[in-house]
């Protein structure tokens, strides 16, 4: 999976509490990204393996509210989420020398 700034985003919102399970507009708050950019993205995790998804049970009309699908991160993507998040960072770290470049003294 490629991994843009957007997956990023939402990947490092799961990993703040990988026991938590997350829903659509929580993720979407977390992230600053919305909800025709958090749905793909979800999708695409899913397929992967990364993530799987529950609807919520209840009644809407007791819950005051419509159901909420939530998703978790599974084991795997856990794990891949963590190595390919550090490999980003790992690669857009400036390094020394390119910082002098940058800002010469």
């Amino acid at each position: 999976m490629r991994l843009t700034i957007p997956i990023a985003k939402v990947l490092a919102v799961f990993l703040s509490d990988v026991d938590a399970a997350r829903y659509g507009v929580d993720l979407m708050e977390q992230s600053g990204l919305g909800s025709g950019t958090i749905y793909p993205i979800l999708q695409r995790l899913q397929t992967a393996g990364w993530v799987s998804s529950q609807w919520e049970e209840g009644d809407p009309v007791s819950l005051g509210r419509p159901v909420r699908r939530y998703y978790l991160l599974t084991p795997d993507g856990a794990e891949q989420a963590r190595q390919r998040l550090a490999e980003l960072h790992q690669s857009t770290a400036t390094s020394p020398s390119i910082a002098k470049v940058v800002r010469p003294a």
